[in-house]
């Protein structure tokens, strides 16, 4: 919007209109030693092409020679000029929902493939058509489980994000529903065992993440088995969904009692940059007989009464269209522009692609701690399968390239979460460990 100064005319109009006789007479309540009664010193004003110039010579100083090896839920991944240019134009430049369906073929069409994209990825039936971000993908898991079960007690993997827990907890604390915290073991994954110790029949959902805010690769399969035995539901969370492409999915577990029943996450690696942390675009994906219980929008695709294709919202349980007390959420807005550089990012690199990219992660990661290993002066913790991610831990002080864990793991002292992408270079590793030897 450009700015448009008031008149000295309009300035006196508004004066009257108020009962002022000047603009002094305005600022009489400041005290007179807090006044400042000098012009301000600043610089004359510059030309368009003066200011270009000014910020470029600026920008040259910024340094870029640090590579940033910190994941933690949000992932720097290479994005194809592709994506920027499409969501850019003006058709799609917006994240507001498309009531009107006649107007917004073209949106309507792109957030259905972002759903099949989703379900194809997650090895379920049917995706919604996102929510804000992977934490509120958690939280709305949860509370989706809980409209399901009719049961309030939910066993949480300790491997969550830990950000990502706080806000589900926050969403929970006045449901009466009780997220109850499942420990780890040594090799970085849940603990099967006291999972088993702690599940009943009074248990709503098991909820695991993978890989888990560790790195490590869990047993998602096995894990929805024991909840199933149990009669609660499977609840899997994704937060470094390039995984997807890879791993084998939550949904396909051979047989329904070792498939996940809900699988929500973090979209932010597939296509949509770090951002300084958001906006992000959260997903969420289940088995087709709980649609009706799923939060924010569906896009479905019909025929009209001539027999073409168009596609609509269906299945709108929000408040804006129900009765407030049976609306699944109050998820409104949601991240229809991120979940559209999602899309284009998917369409564009392709299944082969998107496998490519994840096996890079993985050799890139085994590379940077092979060479930790053998040259660090920090060890790695947890033997398990990793996928990006890997936790270092040193002698007397936490290292300063990672996230520091012990504010959410205080039993990690001096311990670190790194992250290694295809983004960084074998020279960029190897800098990183020699900044680890010293």
């Amino acid at each position: 919007m450009r700015y448009i100064p008031s008149s000295h005319a309009d300035r006196q109009e508004m004066l009257a209109a108020i009962g002022a006789g000047s603009i002094e007479q305005l600022f009489s309540s400041i005290p007179e030693k807090l006044r400042l009664r000098r012009p301000l010193e600043i610089p004359k004003a510059l030309s368009e092409p003066e200011l270009l110039d000014y910020f470029r010579e600026r920008a040259a100083k910024n340094s870029v020679d640090n590579p940033s090896f910190i994941g933690a839920g949000v992932y720097r991944h290479y994005i194809p000029v592709v994506v920027d240019a499409l969501i850019s134009r003006s058709e799609f430049y917006t994240a507001y929902t498309p009531y009107q369906a006649e107007i917004s073929q073209g949106t309507l069409q792109a957030i259905f493939e972002f759903q099949t994209y989703m379900a194809q990825l997650t090895g379920m039936e049917v995706a919604n058509a996102s929510l804000y971000d992977g934490s509120t993908g958690l939280a709305e898991a949860v509370l989706m489980a809980q409209r399901i079960t009719r049961k309030n007690r939910f066993l949480v993997a300790k491997t969550v994000h830990p950000e990502h827990r706080a806000v589900a907890s926050t969403y929970a604390r006045n449901l009466g529903v009780q997220l109850e915290m499942v420990d780890y073991t040594e090799d970085g994954r849940l603990d099967v065992a006291r999972l088993e110790s702690m599940i009943g029949k009074d248990v709503a959902a098991v909820v695991v993440q993978s890989p888990n805010f560790f790195g490590t690769i869990e047993e998602t399969h096995d894990i929805s088995e024991i909840a199933h035995r149990y009669g609660a539901l499977s609840i899997v969370t994704v937060c470094e969904a390039v995984s997807l492409g890879i791993l084998k999915p939550p949904g396909d577990g051979a047989s329904e009692a070792r498939t996940a029943d809900i699988v929500a996450g973090e979209a932010q690696a597939l296509g949509v940059p770090p951002s300084f942390g958001g906006p992000h675009v959260g997903f969420m994906a289940t088995r087709e007989r709980y649609v009706r219980q799923m939060p924010g929008r569906l896009v479905g695709m019909g025929r009209d009464h001539s027999g073409r294709r168009g596609f609509v919202l269906t299945l709108s349980t929000r408040e804006q269209h129900i009765r407030r007390e049976r609306a699944t959420s109050n998820i409104c807005t949601n991240q229809s522009l991120c979940a559209l550089m999602v899309t284009v990012y998917l369409a564009t690199v392709g299944p082969k692609g998107l496998r490519e990219i994840g096996e890079q992660n993985i050799l890139k990661t085994n590379y940077a701690v092979s060479q930790i290993q053998s040259r660090a002066k920090h060890r790695v913790l947890f033997s398990a399968p990793r996928f990006n991610e890997f936790v270092i831990q040193g002698e007397s002080d936490c290292p300063a390239h990672g996230v520091a864990l012990s504010r959410f793991y205080p039993e990690l002292r001096n311990a670190a979460l790194l992250c290694v992408t295809e983004t960084a270079t074998k020279e960029q590793i190897d800098g990183l460990v020699k900044g680890l030897e010293t």
